[in-house]
């Protein structure tokens, strides 16, 4: 099955591209892939908070994904395949993709302005090329009638 997937954070470029995923998916009789990643995080000198920073990250980036698989499941009727994962993002969307090949597709989207985001930079910058399959890049400022009828 023809999997797209979406790394999901708060920004609002993020669920554009998991509008976008979604509706193709259903339209392509394909599915959504979801990911949060969890940034290394720098180290504490106290364990104890250590633990509560990486458990609250963790808690964060399962809401996201919690979300996100609703947002995905009512848009779409798809019932995605949800992940968190703790790493580098490049690293961790690399490591996804080679362990999924139903992953047809990443989609990402552009800030509505200004630079682009660390991913999208990564994977249209010096590392284009790396990937088995293709990033699909949805405009940050995109309407969204316009991205449906693009969908």
């Amino acid at each position: 099955m023809r999997t797209y997937l979406v790394v999901i954070d708060d920004s609002p470029e993020a669920s554009l591209a998991l509008r976008f995923a979604a509706r193709r998916a259903a339209r392509t009789g394909g599915g959504v892939a979801v990911l949060a990643i969890i940034p290394p995080q720098d180290f504490v000198a106290f364990g104890g908070v250590q633990a509560t920073i990486e458990a609250e990250a963790r808690e964060h980036a399962e809401a996201l994904v919690s979300a996100a698989a609703d947002t995905v499941q009512q848009e779409a009727n798809v019932t995605p395949q949800v992940m968190v994962r703790q790493g580098k993002p490049a690293e961790v969307v690399c490591q996804v993709i080679a362990e999924n090949d139903e992953i047809a597709a990443l989609v990402l989207a552009t800030a509505a302005s200004g630079a682009p985001g660390p991913l999208v930079a990564h994977f249209t910058g010096q590392d284009a090329g790396t990937l088995p399959c293709p990033v699909m890049l949805v405009p940050g400022g995109i309407d969204v009638a316009r991205l449906d009828a693009l969908s």
